[in-house]
């Protein structure tokens, strides 16, 4: 009977249980560990982990807790586990810089639910998702490998950002969609009281639009505390944004507008989407040069130059101790992409998929 793989999640709400569910489900032994006992408890019955506490001899720790707590349980899991430790918290910058041990890297799943808690747990939850891990320069080449292999075996899709790209990312496309739809919901409730059927009208793309302000309030305290300067610059864009809107209507610029308005649809249909067709992809075999953190270079780069990496891994030289990454990518970028590899000293080869 072969052992299955050991990993450790600490932290027991929505993501956290879903990771282990997903961990489980694909046959890994997972050990759940949280603040409240009796939440680590109900997940040992529900059958979301196979045990309780932090166990010491794993491959992989998870740390799924509120921002604010992620530092002291990065360093615990490091303290008391021999295997790589990451986070899933959506601010990544004072983690990332306090945490400075080679066995951990930063990551952030961007996904969710309206449910809370072990209730809203789903092991389907990271399919077809973006997670993004945040590798910096003392970060391990094999720990980035280990978490981002792991990680995309869940079906989510790997994404490498600096911390502080991904928190000035993150603030545009998360948090202060998240405050803004909160703000719409604030004005609807106010003008109900004077409108009853307002309301009632609230259908089709105003739920749609507001649908995430249904999250947990609390979560959002720590979030805003702790990526305060994106959040704030984000929201200053916004209401400049909104002020031009407001000027092109008020001066009845009908050609302005439809500019405006064009420019919008056309920038959410060129949104980037999972590849499906394999006779799309390119194979990029790269040699991972002897320098820290190469392999998550070619991670970070990918990023920003717009390329999604379909599928990868990292396999190991026999005639050297170093590493190949082995990339799919779609052909339509696989030049621009391998430009910006040869411009970082990466020498890759391309051949399209067989």
């Amino acid at each position: 009977m072969t052992t299955p793989r050991r990993a450790n999640v600490i932290g027991l709400g929505l993501i956290g249980g879903s990771i282990a569910l997903a961990l489980r489900e694909r046959g890994w032994w997972v050990a759940g560990d949280d603040i409240d006992p009796r939440r680590a408890a109900l997940a040992h019955e529900r059958g979301v982990v196979d045990a309780t506490g932090l166990a010491p001899d794993v491959e992989i720790t998870f740390v799924a807790v509120p921002v604010l707590a992620l530092t002291g349980q990065v360093e615990r899991a490091l303290t008391g586990t021999a295997g790589v430790v990451t986070d899933v918290g959506s601010v990544k910058s004072a983690v990332c810089e306090v945490c400075d041990d080679p066995r951990f890297v930063g990551g952030h799943p961007m996904a969710g639910s309206e449910l809370d808690g072990l209730d809203g747990a789903d092991p389907a939850m990271f399919q077809g998702a973006v997670w993004v891990l945040t590798p910096v320069a003392h970060s391990d080449d094999t720990t980035f490998a280990a978490v981002a292999q792991v990680v995309a075996s869940l079906g989510a899709e790997v994404v490498g950002l600096s911390p502080a790209r991904h928190d000035e990312l993150v603030a545009v496309v998360s948090h202060v969609p998240h405050l803004t739809a909160a703000t719409l919901m604030g004005l609807a409730a106010d003008r109900s009281e004077e409108h009853a059927a307002l309301l009632r009208l609230a259908a089709g793309g105003f739920r749609d639009m507001t649908r995430i302000a249904s999250g947990a309030p609390e979560i959002w305290l720590d979030i805003c505390s702790e990526n305060r300067g994106a959040i704030t610059g984000a929201l200053d864009a916004l209401i400049a944004g909104l002020g031009e809107i407001r000027r092109v209507i008020d001066g009845d610029d009908r050609a302005g507008l439809h500019d405006r308005l064009a420019r919008a649809r056309d920038a959410r249909a060129n949104l980037p989407s999972r590849i499906t067709d394999p006779s799309s992809l390119v194979e990029f075999r790269i040699p991972i040069p002897d320098r820290p953190g190469a392999a998550a270079e070619v991670f970070t780069l990918a990023a920003e130059l717009g390329v999604n990496i379909a599928n990868f891994e990292v396999v190991h030289l026999a005639e050297s101790n170093r590493g190949l990454a082995v990339v799919l990518v779609d052909a339509d970028i696989a030049e621009r992409f391998r430009g910006g590899l040869i411009a970082r000293s990466f020498r890759p080869s391309v051949a399209p998929l067989s």
